[in-house]
């Protein structure tokens, strides 16, 4: 597995990076099969120190967390503990779906923008009703089943994932609903 532990503004010392490497390669070896790459970034908001982990599987799935602490090694040691129970969640429903992907999942382009915000004026009429758009980038949508679709958007943490219906080949979304429940949008 290849590893890149950064820290922003922060200097990473030699003892941290072999304590990021041998604690998360315990987490991932014993759960995840075959993980391609972790990457762990660290940063410092105003006294405390955070920790951001994002572990990408063979499969295609992405796990991601992220844990604040007053000290660098406490804020990486939460963060693992927060990897290691996703994996855990993510294996177990591989094994209650009786389902190995034996593939990994086909990656599709598409471009992202990023638009720019209302800057709070509401009652203002807009000029025109094309939005500025401020950054394009490329994006991937992955070819997913709904269910690992589910899997992908809670692992992720993110509140709706754009992915192309394995059995459908149409378009979807999964997004996360105010009730707290997940919704399905198929085209």
């Amino acid at each position: 597995m290849r590893y890149q532990i950064t820290g922003k503004q922060i200097d990473i010392g030699d003892a941290l990076q072999t304590h990021v490497k041998q604690e998360l390669g315990a987490v991932v070896d014993k759960y995840a099969e075959r993980p391609t790459d972790a990457m762990v970034i660290f940063s410092r908001s105003a006294h405390e120190y955070v920790c951001e982990a994002t572990v990408h599987l063979s499969t295609g799935l992405t796990a991601q967390a992220k844990a604040h602490a007053n000290e660098i090694y406490a804020a990486f040691d939460s963060c693992a503990e927060k990897m290691e129970k996703q994996l855990r969640r993510y294996k177990r429903r591989l094994k209650d779906h009786h389902r190995d992907r034996s593939q990994p999942v086909e990656l599709s382009g598409a471009s992202s923008y990023i638009l720019a915000a209302n800057d709070g004026a509401e009652d203002v009429e807009p000029d025109s009703l094309a939005p500025i758009i401020i950054a394009e980038m490329e994006t991937r949508i992955p070819s997913l089943s709904v269910g690992e679709a589910v899997m992908q958007m809670e692992l992720a943490g993110a509140p709706l994932l754009v992915f192309r219906n394995e059995k459908t080949g149409g378009v979807n979304v999964v997004h996360r609903r105010d009730d707290g429940n997940v919704g399905w949008i198929d085209t």
